[in-house]
């Protein structure tokens, strides 16, 4: 091949290498072309690139071409820069000699090197710095020439502006990277602060807790201890496990204790000795990294955080990692406390309701069966001395009367605690029957609007049972306190939600002196929610009060 068609095929071939390591935004793989494309352009047997370090000062990192395996560990430790490479880093120019040997700069080489005479070094200068240096040795057929030189340094121009093209790629990607964690841990935490606002619900907090640090982390799986008492229970988990029931771990000198009780978050690769108990039994599988993060709230441990094995990239979490799980921790043990003083409070309030429903039974049984009985027991014991049979026989017919008196009495209260039509004709006709009543034994003028499934499209059970109890408890609210003349009744079931309205024209809200909430709106309050609905309770146009509430057909 003539001189000038060697030269076209250089120059075309670093036309065509220019073009392909621009297009290219891997930094390994851009490196690696850099030093292929100078053994092919130059003839050499070995190509080397030494990175520098931050100072500028030796090598970081050294990559070689042509040097086998076997031979790299014979050699041993890779070149710093001393000697001739030395030179290039105090000297960025191009450098090219015959015998390295006859360098006065020369170090010679290690035991185990490869023999190596013709040497051509070039600098690649990123923004007039030195970033490396391209090292050639051993040309085939001789020693290295300016044509060699020349078009190592065009290459190094151009491998100059690829590595610095990949390194702000990889600088954006890492910040993409970051900024996309970053918002997803913000994304997370937002959500964690909505279910403090919004859900109060113990098991749904926790449910999303899991989900949202599992996604946040990456994890292949993640739990949460809860501490009761002296012991953690698994409260919940997410990923590829299944969570066991009743499972608590002991704090008593347990390793997860000691994490507690530091309060900071710990990244382990001893998942199961960290912890102090098999992870099968918390329905786990087998780890090789976790990252514990405490769930605190005001100063108090509430439990802990547990993430098991990273699902890209490696199998342990990072520090990021770290800090972005314990923000999010912060949140989730808010939600956690929430959710555990609202279920307290609603106990508290069940209980309380429950015991002023048991008063209230007992007031009516005890003025109006009780003293029923009572004055039974008076006319038959009157009836016992007589000795005229037509007296005997009007005492008997008033002890008559008393008794059918009291059946009734007993089965209106009956009706009240479960009506019978309820469970054998279903929700309508019970509160039709309910209304009549009102209306008789009262006087209230009661417009009833009921629109529901009739026969066999009847409601589930609970739900007809809710539905129910709500319009009992609303109409007997506006008989005790509400001085109204006119009650409205609506209850339709549509579209997937029964809808409950009862309004009356009495004095409204806040109108009787010393009226609070009282029990029977708890009640009605409590009844709706563990029926996964809403009630409003408010004041009605012109006047009078309207409760409000709207169920789900389907739980």
């Amino acid at each position: 091949m003539s001189d000038d068609v060697h030269d076209d095929h250089r120059l075309v071939r670093l036309i065509e290498v220019g073009r392909s390591l621009l297009s290219e935004l891997d930094l390994d793989i851009v490196l690696d072309r850099v030093l292929e494309t100078a053994r092919d352009l130059t003839g050499a047997r070995y190509a080397a690139l030494g990175i520098l370090d931050e100072r500028r000062r030796e090598l970081a990192q050294f990559l070689t071409r042509g040097v086998d395996e076997e031979t790299h560990r014979a050699i041993g430790d890779l070149p710093r820069g001393r000697g001739i490479l030395g030179l290039l880093i105090e000297e960025p120019y191009p450098l090219r000699l015959a015998d390295l040997g006859d360098h006065p700069r020369s170090y010679g080489f290690p035991p185990g090197h490869p023999e190596m005479r013709g040497f051509l070094g070039v600098p690649i200068l990123i923004r007039g710095e030195a970033w490396g240096n391209l090292y050639l040795t051993e040309k085939a057929g001789g020693d290295f020439e300016q044509e060699d030189e020349e078009a190592v340094v065009v290459l190094a121009d151009w491998a100059a502006i690829a590595i610095e093209n990949a390194r702000l790629y990889r600088t954006v990607d890492a910040r993409r990277a970051e900024l996309e964690r970053a918002v997803r841990g913000f994304e997370a935490t937002a959500t964690i602060a909505r279910a403090v606002g919004g859900e109060t619900n113990l098991d749904r907090v926790l449910e999303l807790i899991v989900k949202r640090g599992r996604a946040l982390v990456e994890a292949r799986d993640v739990i949460i201890l809860l501490l009761e008492g002296d012991e953690l229970r698994l409260a919940a988990g997410a990923g590829s496990l299944a969570v066991p029931d009743g499972v608590t771990v002991a704090l008593a000198d347990s390793p997860i204790g000691a994490v507690l009780r530091q309060r900071h978050a710990e990244r382990i690769a001893d998942p199961e000795g960290r912890i102090g108990v098999r992870l099968a039994t918390l329905g786990v599988p087998d780890a090789e990294a976790a990252l514990i993060v405490p769930l605190v709230y005001r100063g108090t441990a509430l439990g802990a955080l547990i993430a098991f094995d990273r699902l890209t990239g490696e199998v342990g979490f990072s520090r990021d990692d770290e800090h972005l799980l314990e923000a999010f921790a912060a949140s989730a043990a808010t939600a956690v406390a929430t959710a555990k003083t609202v279920e307290a409070d609603r106990l508290r309030k069940s209980i309380a309701a429950a015991e002023a429903e048991r008063r209230r039974w007992a007031r009516e049984l005890h003025d109006e069966t009780l003293q029923g009985l009572g004055g039974l027991k008076v006319v038959l014991s009157g009836a016992s001395r007589l000795d005229d049979v037509e007296a005997m026989r009007r005492a008997i017919g008033e002890a008559i009367g008393h008794v059918t008196a009291e059946i009734e009495n007993l089965r209106a209260l009956i009706t009240e605690l479960r009506p019978a039509a309820l469970d054998q004709l279903g929700l309508l006709p019970a509160l039709t029957s309910l209304l009549q009543r009102t209306a008789d034994t009262t006087g209230l003028e009661i417009d009833r609007d009921l629109v529901l499934p009739r026969d066999d499209g009847r409601l589930a059970p609970e739900l007809e049972t809710t539905v129910y109890r709500l319009v009992q408890e609303a109409l007997t609210n506006v008989v005790k306190h509400a001085d109204a003349h006119r009650v409205v009744v609506r209850v339709h079931a549509v579209g997937g939600h029964v809808d409950v309205l009862v309004a009356d024209d009495g004095r409204g809200l806040g109108a009787t002196p010393g009226a609070g909430p009282g029990f029977g709106l708890v009640g009605m309050r409590e009844r709706v929610e563990l029926g996964g609905g809403e009630l409003r309770v408010e004041p009605a146009e012109p006047r009078g009060t309207q409760v409000r509430a709207r169920l789900p057909l389907a739980g």
